[in-house]
């Protein structure tokens, strides 16, 4: 694949965590392949993570980079439902760029 995608991954955080929370993700680098990674806050305890990819090879390639990054944060964060879990991923090819 050589389409850009994108890697978004949903947290709720622990509360009086999230200043370490912030921190770690802070402290994370950037990996091979990766165009842009945010880390936004979207409410109290809520936040989503996202990842801009030059393609899909290169996403899969950082995969267990990814998982050790959240492996950090794991017991931080509340679980968002019985059938998620504490996160909630979504990835797919980007459609519009402005």
């Amino acid at each position: 694949s050589s389409d850009v995608c994108s890697s978004d991954l949903r947290f709720k955080v622990k509360s009086g965590l999230e200043a370490k929370f912030e921190n770690i993700f802070k402290q994370s680098d950037k990996w091979p392949g990766m165009i842009m990674h945010i880390l936004a806050k979207t409410g109290d305890q809520t936040y989503v993570a996202y990842g801009l990819w030059e393609n899909e090879d290169k996403m899969r390639a950082a995969m267990p980079d990814m998982i050790s990054l959240l492996d950090k944060t794991r017991d931080m964060l509340e679980e968002l439902s019985p059938k998620l879990g504490v996160t909630d991923p979504v990835s797919g090819n980007v459609i519009f760029e402005s």
